[in-house]
């Protein structure tokens, strides 16, 4: 499982280098994608695969099912860590993302959130303030 708040910085050659509790599960690989509220979504291989055949049962013949699609897969760069646990980003995804330098990667379960850092605490504000709200909403 892939938990916990860490902060890092690329390098010049948009590499970042994982927390090393976290590389095993990246030993398949890791696909790297755009993701929703602003962010890059890092994925094990194997937990990508589980997530691309949700995206795949969505109706590609719907104006949103092919948003979606389009929004996660034409964006999807696949590659493997180094030897130093780094991956590479590639810059389009960095700059769609409005990552530049200081990143914060958050553990979301099965995958990994890359938030540039000024954007998560933004977020990490929201969500604390709206945190029990949302909560007793799903719990309804």
């Amino acid at each position: 499982m892939l938990l916990g708040e860490h902060e890092h910085a690329l390098d010049e050659k948009n590499r970042l280098t994982l927390p090393s509790k976290l590389r095993g599960a990246f030993g398949d690989g890791v696909v790297v994608t755009r993701g929703l509220d602003g962010c890059l979504l890092a994925w094990p291989v194997d937990a990508w695969a589980t997530m691309a055949a949700r995206l795949e049962a969505v109706d590609p013949f719907s104006n949103d099912g092919r948003r979606i699609r389009r929004h996660f897969f034409s964006g999807a760069s696949q590659g493997e860590l180094d030897k130093q646990g780094r991956l590479v980003i590639p810059a389009t995804l960095l700059e769609a993302a409005g990552i530049t330098r200081e990143v914060t990667v958050a553990g979301v379960s099965d995958h990994l959130e890359i938030w540039d850092r000024a954007a998560w605490r933004q977020q990490l504000h929201e969500v604390e303030g709206s945190a029990e709200d949302v909560a007793e909403r799903l719990a309804n």
